[in-house]
């Protein structure tokens, strides 16, 4: 089992910055990749950005280089620089790794808010 917690939401005026988080804790060594999806009022939820750590990553073609992933990968924490944020950035932030044997996990979340 794996548990993720994220940090570093909260609310930013337009054009401004944050920087999320998330730890990982448990079965750390069954983790393949690790990732940022987010969910705004009345959507989807969507990936924002993947990453094995390998100097791979996967962002959502919607960002256009705003935000920029990174994994420390011996320690399973990834995190989200996001930069130039707009009230399309709006939603919650969810931490998501995926396991070598396809199991998924999600942490539960953290509210950015891009408003001014």
């Amino acid at each position: 089992q794996v548990q993720l917690v994220e940090s570093g939401g909260g609310l930013v005026q337009p054009g401004g910055s944050l920087r999320l988080s998330c730890a990982a804790s448990g079965s750390l060594a069954t983790i393949d990749s690790m990732g940022w999806y987010r969910q705004a009022p009345g959507k989807q939820r969507e990936l924002v950005a993947q990453t094995r750590g390998d100097g791979s990553a996967h962002y959502a073609a919607s960002l256009m280089g705003r935000f920029t992933i990174s994994l420390d990968n011996a320690k399973k924490m990834v995190s989200l620089q996001m930069n130039s944020l707009g009230p399309e950035d709006t939603a919650v932030y969810f931490c998501r790794a995926d396991a070598h044997d396809r199991s998924t996990y999600w942490g539960r979340g953290t509210q950015v808010t891009v408003s001014s």
